[in-house]
């Protein structure tokens, strides 16, 4: 490789940082676990699973995004 080729930088746009993915990944388990533990709404009882997996899913694959 010739000295005049520098290596392509790719930007990361900075809404998908891990940092903030990481966060909103986390506010939808607790938003999940809370869907769990209300006593009020069946429908929302229902879907607390759904959501809690939906957001562990969304932390597995944000960990891998770059700082």
């Amino acid at each position: 490789m010739s000295s005049d080729m520098q290596p392509v930088q790719r930007h990361w746009p900075s809404s998908l940082r891990r940092g903030p993915m990481e966060m909103a990944a986390t506010a939808v388990i607790a938003i999940g676990v809370l869907m769990l533990l209300q006593p009020f709404s069946l429908t929302l009882y229902t879907w607390s699973f759904v959501t809690t997996l939906a957001g562990t899913a969304l932390f597995m694959v944000v960990s891998k995004f770059p700082d």
